[in-house]
């Protein structure tokens, strides 16, 4: 319910307009007069980085809650692994090998998307990191099935401009990481993560620590293809070094399909918890 008592007062809005009535004069014109809330260049000072990163936090928390997102299916992964149609086009001939992933993350958000539409898409929307690669096929696999996804896009000089399939009301964008980061994990329900790189690594792992030290309740997380995984990534060296727990091996699972990633989210054992004890401390 709205609190009546906010009508005693102009809002911001009427501010605004009231302020462009005001007569034309030196001193109106003068940056110093400019309401501090609809002045960019007093708003872009370093020292109100605090303020932006406050903004940064709040305005996709209250979107994405007015839209009645509560819960989200987190797909990670390189935004440069092709469409397979598109796989001549490939860089690498490892990436063109990958382009079968991308097909794997459609299917998977469609699979995901079509269960949430059966309990009214409020719960386990698919949220991506807004660009292209598997981030496009996530989004792309939601649209297949008519629902709504997200996109958190990042400011970035290459590589990232929205995909034409997120949602036009969920497409977010970030300067900063962090808050990035928070708004991928604040609603997760399951972290699935595709081949990628430097910053696909990124967000794996910070959701891996952050699980593993007690900070975020357990979650499951799939990795879609062992082998590109077991190749980049030596596990058990980490396990054997003592530099993590045997029992941390246990956050992840390998996947290699959609409906086998599917299945997994549903057999998981202790999502919903956080760790009471952490292994090796």
């Amino acid at each position: 319910m709205k609190d009546d008592r906010s009508r005693r007062f102009p809002d911001a809005h009427e501010d605004i307009e009231t302020t462009r009535a005001t007569p034309e004069t030196e001193q109106t014109r003068a940056p110093a007069y400019k309401l501090a809330f609809a002045d960019d260049e007093f708003l872009l000072r370093d020292e109100l980085r605090p303020v932006r990163l406050q903004l940064e936090l709040l305005k996709p928390e209250l979107l994405m809650s007015e839209y009645g997102i509560e819960s989200t299916i987190v797909m990670f992964g390189g935004a440069r692994i092709p469409e397979p149609a598109k796989k001549d086009s490939a860089r690498t001939e490892t990436l063109a090998g990958l382009s079968r992933y991308y097909d794997e993350a459609r299917t998977f958000a469609r699979i995901m998307t079509e269960r949430s539409l059966a309990t009214e898409g409020h719960e386990n929307v698919i949220v991506t990191g807004g660009g292209p690669g598997v981030m496009e096929a996530g989004n792309r696999g939601a649209a297949d099935a008519g629902g709504v996804s997200i996109g958190l896009n990042i400011v970035l000089p290459h590589e990232q401009a929205p995909n034409g399939y997120i949602t036009p009301d969920l497409c977010f964008n970030f300067h900063y990481f962090g808050i990035r980061k928070m708004h991928f994990l604040m609603r997760a329900n399951a972290i699935v993560t595709f081949p990628g790189g430097f910053g696909t690594l990124d967000e794996l792992f910070e959701s891996l620590t952050l699980i593993q030290t007690g900070r975020m309740k357990q979650v499951p997380i799939l990795l879609f293809g062992e082998d590109f995984w077991r190749r980049i990534v030596n596990w058990d060296a980490l396990a054997d070094a003592g530099t993590i727990a045997e029992e941390d091996l246990a956050l992840f699972r390998f996947v290699e399909t959609a409906e086998e990633a599917v299945a997994a989210i549903d057999s998981w054992d202790g999502a919903g918890e956080k760790r009471g004890k952490i292994p090796g401390r």
